[in-house]
């Protein structure tokens, strides 16, 4: 298994799979620096292989999701809600309708992360991985409703979580989750997509976020993965997970003491707590947040550089809260420079 520097190194020699950022269509009024309108996901050899399974439609509805063949066993916890019974006559292009406190949402990068997964399972990949033991689901019935989903990038490669947002009232993985991980994959990197127990606080929810790492380190070899240089990522409440963890630890909240993640990944959030030594992090934020104003934020990212810790960070002027990948608007291509970001850490400290 290559490690995280070997890993990076692969893909200089293979001429920037990691593309260099240029001029962005709007003002940014975070760091200095510009970045080029998203690239079209390149797709990969797994969808590029013919699927058993057919492929999702904007045009198709919640029922052709929740009753498709690649995703038996786990298609509801795709969906936000814990516990709802879904209009299955709903279009897919109305997903939207769907997370309250959510913007931006765009069915066309909602279908294409979704039929990614698709592949995978017509490719004979497993997606869906419980993080927790039988016997803990069965003692504690709420663990039913979690695990990750997998998006394999290059085999060997540094891993991110991707903790998706909705108040712990939903988890919205629809949109700023599966299509990160897309994102993410199509870099190299493996990512998964952490479904969380909702309805329990945020304790329960970071605990979850805990379950996955706990599992993922403890099946490395057989998701071949390699656990130095890895990203949590999180948007809204997902980002509060995040950078708890990025602050305390993986044993504060009760798991095995693992090494903290090398770079913490949080958009659009009011959390201002900074610990003693934190992560390196990259914040994105939009002006037009009423939920999470940027300056919340804001307060934390001098506290962090104060401290000394690597901080890039970006407000976009074009959009509220929960704006996901940003594609269509002055954010689109902010993945792009959260992997910039994550790839120079990992450089730095492998």
């Amino acid at each position: 298994m290559k490690t995280a520097l070997g890993f990076v190194h692969t893909l200089k020699l293979a001429g920037g799979v990691l593309p260099m950022l240029f001029a962005s269509p709007c003002s940014d009024a975070g760091e200095a620096g510009s970045s080029s309108p998203e690239k079209p996901v390149v797709r990969s050899t797994v969808q590029e292989e013919r699927s058993r399974y057919p492929h999702l439609r904007s045009t198709d509805h919640l029922g052709d999701l929740l009753n498709h063949p690649a995703f038996r066993g786990f298609s509801r916890l795709m969906l936000p809600w814990d516990g709802r019974t879904y209009d299955e006559a709903m279009p897919l292009k109305d997903i939207g309708q769907l997370l309250p406190y959510h913007t931006e949402v765009d069915p066309t990068v909602v279908v294409s992360s979704l039929n990614r997964m698709v592949d995978d399972v017509g490719a004979g990949r497993t997606v869906f991985y419980n993080i927790y033991t039988e016997s803990q689901r069965q003692a504690e019935p709420a663990l039913q409703d979690t695990g990750v989903f997998f998006v394999r990038g290059k085999p060997g490669a540094p891993f991110a979580i991707i903790a998706p947002g909705g108040g712990f009232s939903y988890v919205g993985s629809v949109h700023e989750g599966f299509p990160y991980a897309e994102a993410v994959s199509a870099q190299g990197f493996n990512a998964f997509v952490l479904k969380y127990r909702v309805g329990h606080g945020g304790r329960a929810a970071t605990e979850d976020l805990v379950a996955a790492v706990a599992y993922i380190f403890q099946n490395a070899r057989s998701l071949q993965v390699d656990r130095a240089g890895y990203s949590l990522w999180g948007s809204s409440a997902g980002a509060r997970m995040a950078a708890a963890i990025g602050s305390y630890g993986t044993a504060h909240f009760g798991g095995p003491s693992y090494p903290k993640p090398s770079v913490v990944v949080m958009a659009y959030t009011g959390h201002s707590e900074v610990a003693a030594s934190e992560p390196p992090t990259f914040v994105v934020v939009g002006d037009q947040d009423a939920i999470s104003p940027p300056a919340a934020m804001e307060s934390r990212i001098v506290a962090l550089r104060r401290a000394g810790t690597p901080v890039e960070y970006h407000r976009y002027p074009c959009v509220g809260h929960g704006f996901g990948t940003g594609r269509g608007t002055c954010a689109q291509g902010w993945i792009d420079r959260a992997i910039r970001f994550w790839k120079k850490e990992i450089e730095k400290t492998s």
